[in-house]
């Protein structure tokens, strides 16, 4: 079990060239499947049959998993089963055959056009005394919602990834997918000013090419930025709690309500499948409806 459990990872870091977070997600759950087989008597993977499968989603069922973790972990099942009968470790791939509960689709919180504004407003005049902190912080927030990128997207970002010719980064996604994502002048000027007057400051022998460097000099951290932006958002009358996340629904919402086609937001965010990218026009065919009902005489 053990032995094929660190095949199976190698070959989703190497073969399937998945980021380390995925690959530590598949293989957790991959072995809690193979632990559960085990209790059961199941000696080898080969020896997975859809019974066990069935019976570990139950056990995590009773264990009050929601639906949504219930629908990553069959997942997680099948891709593995499928990899064992494609490579010759099991006879037949039981995956196949496997249900799994439909994960529930929650509209995101998300802020309103003029709490966006003032949550970068709030950000500029703590950076008014010039620290570098402060420049990077407007920067990050200003390119988070110009953008829509990830959290992980955004620290991973190198300062040769910015072109501010074009006003576009480069951004590597999911599944080491690289897209250009356009920013407008608000968060141009602010990147211009964290490049020019505080990056420098912050700078130290091991900072390397990253673009947001933490108090230390090193690459910034993602639990960093999260920390920043629920700072912020606190400093918004009445706005929802929500971290970076929070800000990439915000931009792809406002992008939808400007008038942006969905295929456009799909690229812009990154999205294998549209149907993600749907999502986004529950939050905005809500928004009509209250709208709607608030000011239409027979509504």
């Amino acid at each position: 079990m053990a032995r094929v459990l660190g095949a199976y990872e190698r070959h989703l870091a190497a073969e399937r060239d998945l980021s380390p977070h995925s690959v530590r997600a598949y293989v957790t759950d991959v072995a809690g499947l193979l632990e559960h087989a085990a209790r059961l008597g199941c000696t080898d993977a080969a020896e997975l049959d859809l019974r066990t499968l069935r019976s570990w989603l139950a056990k995590q069922q009773t264990l009050g998993r929601s639906r949504t973790t219930l629908a990553r972990r069959a997942t997680a099942a099948r891709v593995f089963t499928a990899w064992l009968a494609r490579t010759g470790r099991a006879p037949a791939d039981p995956g196949t055959s496997l249900g799994s509960p439909k994960a529930h689709r929650t509209l995101p919180a998300v802020l309103r056009v003029d709490e966006a504004e003032e949550l970068i407003r709030t950000a500029a005049e703590r950076a008014d005394d010039g620290s570098p902190v402060g420049l990077r912080d407007v920067a990050m927030l200003e390119l988070l919602y110009a953008t829509g990128i990830r959290v992980g997207e955004l620290v991973g970002l190198d300062v040769d990834d910015v072109d501010r010719d074009r006003f576009v980064v480069r951004v590597l996604g999911k599944g080491r997918k690289e897209r250009s994502v356009p920013f407008g002048r608000p968060a141009a000027r602010a990147l211009d000013f964290w490049l020019r007057h505080g990056r420098p400051h912050l700078l130290v022998d091991g900072s390397g090419p990253a673009l947001f460097l933490g108090a230390r000099g090193r690459r910034i951290d993602p639990r960093a930025v999260r920390t920043l932006v629920h700072r912020r958002i606190a400093d918004v009358p009445g706005a929802p709690d929500i971290g970076p996340h929070g800000l990439r629904h915000s931009a792809a919402t406002h992008l939808l309500e400007g008038g942006a086609d969905l295929r456009s937001v799909q690229e812009l965010l990154g999205h294998a499948s549209l149907a993600t990218t749907q999502l986004y026009t529950h939050v905005t065919t809500d928004r009509l409806r209250r709208a709607y009902q608030q000011a239409h005489p027979r509504a």
